[in-house]
């Protein structure tokens, strides 16, 4: 058995992690900083900066505890390398020699395309779902590599080990096929190694972190990071450093398995299709739970990349508005400076704003037609748009800042200083072929070319399956979702997916019955994009935790940076679901309204 700490779900997550984790018996101590808008952020400063690109709070922390780490031998497994990882890892070795230790830092590279863009469109590489060209002007361009060439870098001998672009679970599966020494063909292992990076790539979400039920979650002040307790069979236990807050039962892991996935049964990784469609979750003591059932199968022939390229100019600003009828003044507000602000682009001889967006913060904008807070007499105005100029958007600004003397009564509270204008950053994703992408390991000044991950073929997953159920009969009373199941969601570029799993396995037909993909897509068509909504809202089961992933396509306005929303990554989607009414048998009711 090995035990894999998860430290980081974001760059930026909180320091409280590491000296926790550290005061357990830990093997493996991993960081994941990664997400498709830091990959651009991080290649702008490179673009200033040679030296630059890398996640330098990583190594900032990491050298305040070189010491403990070399004393414990605990590996350091990090995708914080960025867009320049050998840059990190030479910052680094510097900490590392300053300390007078001889730990070793071993790199992997191979992750970025960027100068390779130019054959890439040559050789007909598009947008994965969309086939559209790819952009002329990248900010970045990565694979998502796998977890072989960390294993790779282990083996030679690495104490840890910086990664740029990989999938985030790769650094759990990477330490497992070292210790364990599994084969590329042992996709079962493979599967389940990567459900267990998966489990705890986004930290404290596993532990509690916006959990369900999160009155039931303990102290947040002191939130305890997650463990995974691997056995060489692939199966493994989730758990947290003794004392500390947060969470880990059933529900709470459940809620980090269906966590930005699509279809369950074939969850794309570079060294496996994952099948977690029959995953069973257990509890088998306090703050324990035991995770097995994960399958795999071949991979595929390709490696996702995403690529990020600048797409104008965007601005978004914020103002209070209290007192009686707020929405209806704060309708009226937008409204007005949306068309006296296009009026003076028009006379300008500027074109219009590429996109708007209006949200009555307050109003339960969010929630559409099904909104109860129509009446609310303190909302906040957000009002944002897009355009080719800056310029544009400072008329906004200032047209939308005169609001306060021109107006509604009870607008105030902007704060702070005038919103800055800032460039559109939008995601690109397409396949590469695994051939033309040879990773590297860097260790003690010398390169190694190391294998790939596996090549298989691409196969399209089947349909789901998502009959139509029949209502349970008897079932004459209704109760909110939230009282039959935890529920969670996240994105996917401009896709996003709500996990919902019953909270007893009696309770799923009611929640199959009632969440068709049909009744989802009306729940969310405000924010559904295109022509056929039914259409872009898909259904999965996950039997083995008597749950359903509904994948929602095209429903974040662009998602990430891109995104003009205030949810720009559907975060608030699962607990908009938690409201829909449910009809279930008078039992079921009595049951779920003693608890």
């Amino acid at each position: 058995m090995i035990r894999v700490a998860g430290a980081s779900g974001f760059w930026g997550d909180s320091a409280i992690a590491v000296p926790q984790l550290l005061a357990e018996t830990i093997d493996y101590l991993t960081f994941d900083y990664l997400a498709e808008i830091t990959m651009s952020i991080l290649a702008r400063a490179r673009a200033k900066d040679p030296d630059a690109g890398y996640a330098a709070d990583f190594v900032t922390l990491i050298g305040r505890h070189l010491e403990t780490i070399a004393a414990r031998g605990i590996k350091v497994l990090a995708n914080a390398g960025g867009v320049n990882p050998a840059a990190c890892a030479r910052a680094l070795e510097a900490r590392i020699v300053e300390a007078g230790l001889s730990l070793k830092v071993a790199v992997v590279t191979g992750d970025d395309l960027i100068t390779d863009a130019d054959a890439l469109r040559a050789a007909g590489i598009t947008e994965m779902t969309t086939g559209a060209a790819m952009p002329d002007a990248l900010l970045s361009l990565n694979a998502y590599l796998g977890a072989t060439p960390i294993a790779a870098a282990l083996g030679a001998g690495a104490d840890i080990v910086v990664t740029g672009r990989c999938v985030d679970s790769a650094l759990a599966l990477g330490a497992c096929i070292h210790a364990f020494g599994w084969k590329t063909d042992d996709f079962d292992r493979l599967s389940a190694g990567s459900l267990a990076g998966h489990i705890i790539e986004c930290g404290a979400q596993a532990t509690g972190g916006i959990h369900t039920d999160w009155e039931e979650t303990g102290d947040w002040a002191n939130i305890g990071y997650p463990i995974v307790e691997i056995a060489e069979d692939g199966s493994f236990t989730v758990t947290k450093p003794a004392g500390t807050g947060g969470l880990v039962s059933v529900g709470t892991v459940a809620e980090q398995l269906v966590y930005e996935i699509g279809d369950p049964r074939a969850y794309l990784l570079p060294d496996v299709r994952c099948d977690w469609s029959e995953v069973t979750i257990r509890q088998t003591g306090s703050d324990r739970v035991a995770v097995e059932g994960a399958r795999g199968g071949p991979p595929t022939g390709s490696y996702k990349a995403s690529a990020t390229w600048q797409d104008g100019f965007r601005v978004g600003a914020y103002y209070m508005i209290g007192g009686i009828d707020a929405v209806r003044k704060a309708e009226r507000v937008a409204d007005a400076v949306l068309r006296r602000t296009e009026a003076m682009l028009k006379a300008a001889g500027l074109p219009p704003y590429s996109r708007t967006s209006v949200e009555i913060i307050g109003s339960e904008t969010s929630y559409g037609a099904a909104s109860r807070a129509r009446g609310a007499r303190e909302v906040m105005l957000k009002l944002a748009a897009c355009h080719p100029q800056p310029k544009a958007l400072e008329l906004l600004v200032r047209e939308f800042t005169s609001a306060g003397t021109s107006m509604a009564p009870g607008f105030t509270g902007m704060g702070g200083n005038r919103p800055k204008v800032t460039p559109v950053v939008r995601l690109f994703s397409c396949l590469i072929p695994k051939g033309r992408i040879q990773p590297e390991i860097g260790i003690g000044g010398v390169q190694h070319s190391v294998p790939g991950a596996t090549v298989g073929e691409d196969i399209a997953a089947p349909a789901p399956v998502t009959p139509c159920d029949a209502l349970p009969a008897g079932a004459t009373e209704t109760v909110p979702l939230i009282a039959l199941a935890f529920a969670r969601s996240g994105d996917k570029g401009n896709n996003a997916n709500i996990g919902v799993i019953a909270r007893h396995p009696d309770y799923l037909p009611f929640i199959r019955a009632a969440l068709t993909p049909q009744t989802v897509a009306a729940h969310f068509a405000h924010y559904l994009q295109g022509p056929d909504r039914e259409g872009q809202v898909e259904r999965f089961d996950l039997t083995g935790v008597h749950g359903l992933n509904f994948l929602l396509h095209d429903v974040l306005d662009g998602g990430g940076i891109a995104s003009l929303r205030n949810d720009p990554q559907g975060k608030a989607y699962a607990q908009i679901l938690l409201d829909v009414l449910v009809p279930v048998t008078p039992a079921v009711a009595e049951a779920v309204s003693s608890k």
